[in-house]
């Protein structure tokens, strides 16, 4: 099993084919997996994965906190989240990657594209995340946890995680409940944490994280200085608003917007979409 430790954190990795680095971000909110490229919502019908190291090097992962990568009781920012992405390409010797990102993963590529310009070829970004009710639902999710922390305390928190949900199907399991479900010494630290400095980082995390009604990740004024070009590929759902993408249409200085809507994008026409892009930016 492939893992490499960043920041102090083990993450699960796996890598396929040869060629251009294409670094993955998954999609999946707080329960971003490898997995999510295969079996989410907008992922089926073909392996995207198999499809897309037909002409690069694909790294995949489980972001910190999801599947089978460990964790850390901390704030949780995109800059992190990104800064994880950059080292594990440290780890693997590869100075630079194109980037997709998918769902909130698009948040991730774009602090990515901001944090780390030299490392970033170009960026595809499939169904950014975004709009009024995307902001309100995953607020109330840190909102909703916190509430449960105060009436419960964290060794409740670690009896909910113990069931196996995740944050974004059982926000009072919390951020860290994949990690706390099959990590028996996390758990116990974990239930040992200072609540009072827990319910600050929830209390923190939420609305640092889901700052605005459209895409996440950084500041306009940041992603209009990201010189990368970049694929935008919109959704269309209360998660994935088609605003979003549009936004950063606006933003982005070398947008491509494929006006292809959900219904007529399938696995198969995204991905080769996707290694269209690729191939005209190498």
């Amino acid at each position: 099993m492939p893992t490499a430790v960043i920041d102090g954190i083990e993450i699960y990795y796996e890598t396929y084919g040869s060629g251009t680095p294409l670094l993955m971000l998954a999609p999946g909110g707080f329960d971003s997996t490898i997995e999510k490229w295969r079996v989410a919502n907008a992922w089926t019908g073909i392996d995207a994965l198999a499809k897309l190291a037909s002409e690069h090097r694909v790294i995949a992962y489980d972001r910190r906190e999801s599947g089978q990568s460990g964790g850390r009781v901390e704030r949780l920012t995109w800059t992190a989240y990104a800064r994880e992405g950059k080292r594990l390409l440290d780890h693997l010797q590869i100075d630079s990657a194109f980037v997709m990102g998918g769902c909130m993963g698009c948040s991730v590529a774009l602090s990515f594209g901001v944090n780390f310009p030299e490392a970033t070829r170009g960026m595809i970004l499939h169904w950014p995340v975004g709009g009024y009710r995307w902001k309100s639902a995953s607020r109330a999710r840190f909102a909703d946890h916190l509430d449960f922390v105060r009436e419960n305390g964290l060794r409740g928190v670690v009896e909910r995680a113990a069931r196996g949900t995740t944050f974004w199907t059982d926000p009072a399991s919390g951020p860290w409940a994949s990690v706390i479900a099959r990590d028996s010494a996390f758990a116990e630290q974990f239930a040992a944490e200072d609540p009072e400095r827990y319910t600050g980082i929830i209390a923190t995390s939420g609305p640092g994280l889901f700052d605005r009604d459209t895409a996440t990740g950084a500041e306009p004024e940041e992603v209009m200085g990201i010189k990368a070009p970049a694929l935008v590929i919109p959704g269309d759902d209360p998660s994935h608003a088609t605003s979003g993408a549009h936004y950063l249409r606006e933003c982005l200085p070398q947008p491509e917007f494929w006006n292809v809507m959900p219904p007529d994008q399938t696995t198969e026409n995204v991905c080769e979409r996707a290694l269209e892009f690729t191939r005209a930016h190498r």
